[in-house]
């Protein structure tokens, strides 16, 4: 009915990308279901221009070992550009959040190796049995498109979400697109935009306790002839 909530509204509000998984596989029905979800997502003129591999088990180790020796050796090869300005509130919010990750770790910022560690892990998926990599093809300017699969990502995360799983999206598995492109098979018309490490988060893990803000509505929505939404603080 109109006016009442649902049980997607706990789900999209209760979500978290953990950062310490279990090392325990997920059930093939659970996985299968997830995608099936995902493949609802709306896409421009229902064009569905995501192609996604899934790594799991020993797949999963071998291009583990190949991102950190990627990384080891500094081969980057990223298909789009990142950043986020050189000041503003985009870094700030940045910053931030690195800051909160690595007090949630337990990590100083002058602990290089601490540091290192932490980038090792994301290279490792965080631990997390299964891992999925999101590609798209070369549409116009791209934007259209990468719209189209973070819609698909963000079925993803909440189908995760909905069966007591989790998932954290990773813009570092982008970083390393050439060497997850060979591993994979994958041709070099469709282009990287991130991966999703995805299982069972670990509930002892100290990390995962952590949770981030989000700003007001105020600071991110304008209403026009909308009234009454914006009233409470």
């Amino acid at each position: 009915m109109p006016g009442t909530t649902s049980p997607f509204t706990d789900i999209a509000r209760s979500r978290r990308s953990p950062r310490r998984f279990l090392p325990t596989a997920l059930s093939s029905s659970d996985i299968r279901g997830v995608l099936e979800d995902a493949q609802t997502a709306p896409s421009n003129s229902n064009t569905q221009p995501w192609t996604v591999h899934v790594v799991s088990g020993a797949a999963r180790d071998a291009l583990a070992e190949d991102l950190l020796r990627a990384a080891e050796e500094g081969r980057t090869s990223q298909d789009f550009t990142d950043g986020y300005g050189e000041e503003g509130i985009y870094v700030e919010r940045s910053r931030a959040l690195g800051a909160s990750v690595y007090r949630a770790r337990g990590v100083e910022r002058s602990d290089q190796g601490g540091r290192r560690a932490a980038v090792r892990e994301n290279l490792e998926f965080y631990g997390a049995p299964h891992a999925a990599f999101l590609f798209m093809p070369a549409l116009g300017d791209g934007v259209r498109t990468a719209g189209d699969i973070g819609m698909y990502a963000q079925n993803v995360l909440l189908s995760l979400a909905a069966r007591g799983l989790a998932g954290i999206p990773q813009t570092i598995l982008g970083v390393y697109a050439d060497t997850v492109r060979e591993f994979l098979g994958v041709p070099a018309e469709l282009k990287l935009l991130f991966g999703i490490s995805f299982g069972m988060a670990d509930p002892a893990a100290p990390v995962n306790t952590l949770r981030t803000e989000r700003v007001p509505l105020q600071r991110s929505v304008v209403l026009h002839d909308t009234p009454g939404v914006l009233d409470r603080p």
